[in-house]
């Protein structure tokens, strides 16, 4: 019979792997301008350098108010935002009513594996604070594009998909989902950390 060797020596001697939470530093993500979503995600806000994933069952439930901080500070700072193939044209003055320079703002349209690229050149630049991107037709290994850009141009990616994603896997570093009935927000994924157990109410306007 074989001899009953004890569990903590064996991870002494590096026998055995030992999975463990592992926390970002505090302050090293941007802040997604939203207490409770900080309170919620490792490091205090959005990954920076990395795709962050937002996915809705459809354009107009708060998907942009939930960036509107965000945009608002980094074009402030005099940071340029792109939107890349966007559902619908802004409308300027709500924009502008979040405290957004309009004049940092650009408009990419596009579709299909334009948009992809487009959003990916953006991102890879540098030149950029924040890519928002809609993509219609995306998977792993087009979202796998967009988080390798996003680390070279140490740039924001956000990528806008259909709800029903959230059932497949994602490289994104960080993956919400917005829901309308009840409005709030799950947390599927967030990269050094576990997501919060219960969902985050979230009222947009």
């Amino acid at each position: 019979m074989s001899s009953v060797v004890a569990l903590d020596r064996l991870i002494d001697a590096r026998r055995v792997w030992r999975g463990q939470v592992v926390s970002s530093p505090s302050g090293s993500n941007f802040s997604t301008g939203h207490p409770f979503l900080d309170a919620a995600l490792p490091g205090g806000g959005w990954p920076k350098a990395a795709l962050s994933e937002i996915l809705t069952a459809a354009p107009g439930t708060g998907e942009l108010s939930l960036l509107w901080p965000t945009i608002a500070k980094l074009t402030a700072a005099g940071e340029r935002v792109v939107l890349v193939s966007p559902p619908h044209l802004p409308y300027p003055q709500a924009w502008i009513d979040a405290g957004i320079d309009l004049r940092q703002l650009s408009i990419i349209h596009t579709s299909g594996r334009d948009a992809l690229w487009a959003a990916e050149q953006c991102l890879r630049s540098g030149s950029c604070g924040a890519v928002l991107s809609w993509l219609r037709q995306s998977d792993d290994r087009s979202l796998r594009r967009l988080q390798v850009a996003a680390g070279t141009g140490q740039t924001l990616a956000f990528a806008y998909r259909p709800q029903a994603e959230a059932a497949n896997p994602s490289p994104a570093a960080l993956r919400l989902v917005l829901e309308s009935q009840p409005a709030q927000l799950r947390v599927i994924k967030c990269r050094g950390g576990l997501p919060p157990a219960q969902p985050l109410a979230f009222a947009w306007h």
